[in-house]
This record gives structure tokens, C-alpha cells and sequence, in this order.
């Protein structure tokens, strides 16, 4: 199945490489959001591929669910999908935008594909071992096994480009970080992965298919992403009082933790 994201994940990312290329209409959604039609060709790319190879799992896409099509996943395992997830980064022309497939079981997310094409890298996790791939222009790549470093003091901590709050400044600053990094989308996940930065607070919101696939590779190099109660992160959250289905509580990610109790 992560041969099947991995391939879904990088022919999606060559049609977004083909509009970022040549510049995208954007629009906006009804939460005000941006969506382009690379966000709807990456998706469609992927869906069928996951419908070929994965024909009995529901799928829970973003684009898909923002139409309105929302399959049930009470009691199953199933696929998040980001098909293009940074799309601020994506239509300001940054490169740290990502196409993002993640495999929940009971829970938890178990096998996840971060790619970000414009970089020519890509993250594999599942099964306790994670990969980053060096991507060439023919989709063929070198791999490498990743692993999250012990957390340091002081902490490299990551933060979200395009989405600040009061509460992320606030705990960066009690944090004592050595070093503040802005970088877009799934990356963030991805850096603690591979021990090039040890915590990414995340305070506001963010939807499952954002987290999952980065999620999925941190935990795999021996991470964690844990909410303000120090469980952690869970998916398939739906009815949730005073809160969107598939929408995140705060949380923060950190690298290997000695005691992470």
C-alpha cells in the first residue's frame, strides 16, 4: 500500500508542477480558504489510483469532502488525502508545498507519504521505519532511513509560515528555542523526522488530511504528536462538539523524547 502512495503521490505532484509552472487560477472556498485547480487535478489523480489499488477503503479527501462527499468510516480503517496541501505557499510561489496520502487504523496513522515536489523530496513512514527520497525529474529516487534525534536544550523548533497565532509566539518564546524555523505545510513534521529540529507547536486550526501523512512519518522515526493533554493526536474525529468532523485540536510535535510521559 506505500508503493501505491508513494506512486499516487508522485504523479500528482507532476500535474502541480505543470501549473505551479505555469501559474494558477486561484479561488476560494466557502471557509475562505484557497484552492486552485492543481489542489482538484492532484486529487483526481490520486483518487483513481487509491480506487485501482485500494478499491474497499474509503477515502476521506479534502476537495472531496468540501463538494460535500463524505463516505462512512465508523469502525474501518481509511485514506486522508491532501492533494495539495501549502496551497498559500503554493500560489505565492515558495516550494515547501506538499502532496500529502496517510493509512488510519484504529486511530492512529500508520503508513503516510509526504512529497513536495517543487524540492524533489519526499518522506515514507510506516511500521517503524521512515525514508526520505531524493526525487529526480524522471519520478526515480535515492532513499535513506531517517530517524528523529533526542530532543535538545535549548529546542530548533519549526513553525508554521502562514498561519501565526499569539499562543504558538508564547509558547516558542517559554520554550527557550535556539532556533525558529518558518516553513509551510507537512515539511514541518517531516524536519523533526529526520532530526533536523526537535518540536512544532501548533496552536489554531488544522483538518486531519493536513497532519496525518507527516504525522505518520514522524511517529515511524520515533517521534510524537501529542494534543495539549499529552495523548496522542487521534483521526477519525467526527461530532465533535463545537468543532468541524476530521478537525484538529492544538497540538505539538516533538522528536525522540526520553521521557515522553
Amino acid at each position: 500500500m506505500l508503493a501505491t502512495f508513494e506512486r499516487a503521490a508522485f504523479l500528482a505532484g507532476k500535474a502541480i508542477l505543470d501549473i505551479y509552472r505555469a501559474g494558477p487560477d486561484t479561488r476560494y472556498k466557502a471557509d475562505r480558504s484557497p484552492v486552485t485547480e492543481a489542489d482538484e487535478e492532484a486529487e483526481r489523480i490520486i483518487l483513481a489510483e487509491l480506487a485501482r489499488d485500494c478499491p474497499d477503503i474509503p477515502v476521506i479527501a479534502e476537495e472531496s469532502v468540501a463538494a460535500g462527499r463524505v463516505p462512512s468510516i465508523e469502525g474501518r480503517s481509511f485514506i486522508l488525502v491532501d492533494p495539495l496541501d501549502g496551497t498559500k505557499e503554493f500560489i505565492n510561489r515558495h516550494k515547501d508545498f506538499t502532496v500529502n496520502i496517510a493509512l488510519i487504523e484504529e486511530g492512529k496513522p500508520v503508513l503516510g507519504v509526504v512529497y513536495a515536489p517543487a524540492l524533489h523530496v519526499a518522506y515514507l513512514g510506516g511500521h517503524g521505519s521512515a525514508m526520505k527520497l531524493i526525487v529526480g525529474d524522471d519520478l526515480t529516487s535515492s532513499r535513506q532511513r531517517i530517524s528523529a534525534r533526542p530532543v535538545e536544550t535549548p529546542p530548533v523548533c519549526v513553525a508554521s509560515r502562514s498561519h501565526g497565532s499569539v499562543e504558538t509566539e508564547t509558547f516558542l518564546k517559554q520554550s527557550g528555542a535556539s532556533d525558529i524555523r518558518s516553513i509551510g505545510s507537512s515539511l514541518k513534521f517531516c524536519l523533526l523526522a529526520e532530526g533536523a529540529a526537535d518540536l512544532y507547536p501548533r496552536f489554531g486550526r488544522t483538518m486531519e488530511w493536513d497532519t496525518a501523512a507527516g504525522d505518520a512519518v514522524l511517529r515511524a522515526a520515533g517521534g510524537s504528536t501529542l494534543d495539549l493533554n499529552g495523548e496522542p493526536l487521534r483521526y477519525g474525529k467526527t461530532g465533535q462538539p463545537g468543532m468541524a468532523d476530521f478537525a484538529n485540536p492544538d497540538f505539538i510535535a516533538w522528536g525522540r523524547r526520553q521521557n515522553p510521559c
